[in-house]
């Protein structure tokens, strides 16, 4: 009989606490790590890993999958990038705690917030649930190919308790504040992992409103926090703009400080205060001098939006011209021929102008994806450069790249992470001790942003490719797999050692490529999404059980509802 119900052997362990790789076997029993080194038993089934990276299954902290966890069993793209844990309820967006009158306002939130299609949402959302837990049993009658963790939206939760008071961003009462508390408090006990809110006015609802918690007052933050400190449980997380740096780092310790829970914060380079972050980090380093434990969460290359003639964002929209041809040539390899035709081309282009198409973007700012996605493109390869090149408008230029690949090529607008044209900032963040990988937005944005591939970047660029200021693997793997964990209280993963879940990844790093995006109309009601898929991934393991074998899924669906935090196993230290 075999001692082990899998051993990955000789592989090069990457062990998510840090250490430096190593070669060695991993052993597997009941959906723990058994033994790590040199081992003798034998695995019901065994894997050659020799010349390959073993690592602990990634933990994507910042994801949206709230809608789709509930009618979907394969949370991809998250899951085509070796992440085995998605955590989602960020931003303050969700679909509970609800009362059925504010189901649609719920809906109108997701889809302005985080570019999910309303008709999805509708299509897709059983809504058989009201308060919290029965949300999390929802999810939790689904089994999936990964692990789901949650936490209580502040939006939902204020609509919740406020009614249409809450929906337009008025002051919270006192009683208001008590039972918002009350309620979130509940949602922890049930299984949530905490709290989190927005205060960015870049999160809008469909119809143009700013998010309900955007004013949310000093008062009302605290109060909820302070309850949930009560509790003893539950994490923290916001983002915000930082109009105000110096009050809104002030709220965040007050919240911290009532609570005495961990928060984590949305952190990137922005171009109006490029080098503003900075300030952020200094106080992240007060606050955890002072024993509260805060920490960013960061992006590992440009947050930008896909541009193209599927995308939400279409340069050729305001045309009077595409739009007759789109409506004549539905299908887009025939649209994309017919807008080749220099006739047709010329008037579209004169149609036009000299604007970006209203997409409110500079041509300096706008880069041809391609087939092998460069996220950190030099300015020399931006449209506005290749314009200069050849002596076209940048117009014509966008104008061309968008045909190509029968009219499936995107163009690649960074927004944020980018107002130097590189990412030294970025690289500063990830070697700073209190940031995290996250904001891959996992499940949302799906017609204009596709980040769920952010892991595989995470190795591929930044410890493999990177011309200059490659960061060593194991720091990587440490930050995305332990790190990440430890960020939302789930100690029992993250690393391989014996007594933690048997999430893994078995890696080919030479082959490791994140592929380029491409549009999907597979969401309920023929929704479109952007998805993008990874090469190199030889095996994923969630709980010891195969989910994916060089890329496709093998059918099994061992992934749980994580309900609260997860203590760490005896004997391996958090």
């Amino acid at each position: 009989m075999s001692e082990f119900d899998l051993v990955v052997r000789a592989g090069t362990v990457v062990d998510g606490a840090g250490g430096s790789p190593s070669v060695a076997d991993v052993a597997v029993r009941g959906g723990v790590v058994a033994e790590v080194g040199r081992i003798g038993g034998r695995g019901a089934r065994e894997i050659d890993a020799d010349g390959l990276l073993v690592t602990p299954g990634w933990v994507d902290i910042h994801t949206h999958y709230d809608g789709q966890a509930t009618w979907d069993s394969h949370l991809a793209p998250s899951s085509w990038h070796g992440v085995t844990t998605v955590v989602m309820g960020n931003c303050g967006v969700g679909f509970a705690p609800v009362h059925a009158r504010d189901h649609n306002a719920l809906v109108e939130l997701m889809e302005g917030v985080e570019d999910i299609p309303g008709t999805a949402l509708h299509e897709g959302l059983a809504w058989n649930w009201s308060s919290f837990g029965e949300y999390l049993d929802a999810i939790a009658e689904r089994p999936h190919d990964v692990e789901v963790a949650t936490q209580v939206p502040h939006g939902a939760l204020r609509l919740f308790v406020m009614g249409e008071r809450g929906a337009s961003g008025d002051p919270a009462t006192s009683e208001d504040i008590d039972e918002m508390g009350r309620v979130a408090r509940a949602a922890i006990a049930a299984g949530a992992l905490g709290f989190t809110t927005s205060r960015t006015k870049n999160h809008r609802t469909s119809t143009g409103a700013y998010t309900p918690t955007l004013r949310a007052e000093l008062a009302e933050l605290a109060g909820i926090a302070a309850e949930i400190g009560r509790g003893g449980a539950g994490v923290l997380q916001v983002v915000s703009d930082f109009e105000s740096p110096r009050d809104e780092l002030a709220l965040l310790r007050e919240m911290m400080a009532v609570s005495s829970r961990p928060l984590s914060l949305s952190l990137a380079q922005t171009p109006g205060a490029s080098e503003s972050w900075r300030g952020v980090l200094a106080f992240i380093d007060s606050m955890r001098a002072e024993g509260l434990e805060m920490r960013a969460q960061v992006a590992v290359r440009p947050i930008g939006v896909l541009v193209g003639l599927q995308a939400t964002i279409n340069p050729l929209a305001p045309s009077p011209t595409y739009c007759a041809i789109a409506e004549d040539y539905p299908a887009l390899a025939a649209r994309a021929e017919r807008l080749a035709d220099p006739t047709v081309r010329e008037r579209v282009l004169a149609e036009l102008g000299e604007s970006a198409a209203t997409i409110r973007i500079s041509f300096d700012r706008m880069f041809s994806l391609g087939t092998r996605p460069d996220y950190e493109p030099s300015a020399d390869a931006s449209i506005a450069a290749i314009a200069a090149r050849t002596q076209q408008t940048p117009q014509a230029v966008l104008y061309d790249l968008l045909l190509e690949d029968e009219g499936r090529a995107l163009i690649y607008a960074p927004v944020l992470n980018y107002a130097d044209c590189n990412l030294d900032h970025v690289e500063a963040m990830l070697q700073h001790r209190w940031c995290v990988p996250g904001l891959s937005d996992g499940g949302a944005h799906v017609g204009t942003i596709c980040d769920g591939s952010f892991p595989t970047t995470l190795l591929q660029h930044w410890g493999r490719d990177r011309a200059h200021g490659r960061l060593p693997i194991e720091l990587l793997v440490a930050r995305q797999c332990r790190a990440t964990a430890e960020t939302v209280g789930l100690f029992d993963r993250g690393m391989l050692a014996p007594g933690m879940r048997a999430d893994i990844n078995v890696i080919d790093f030479d082959a490791l490529a994140v592929e380029a995006p491409t549009m999907a109309f597979d969401l309920p009601a023929g929704g479109k999404r952007l998805l993008q898929r990874a090469q190199g991934y030889r095996h994923t393991f969630v709980a010891g059980v195969e989910t994916y074998c060089d890329g496709e899924s093998t059918g099994a669906l061992p992934g749980t509802l994580v309900r609260g935090a997860q203590p760490s196993p005896n004997g391996v230290a958090s």
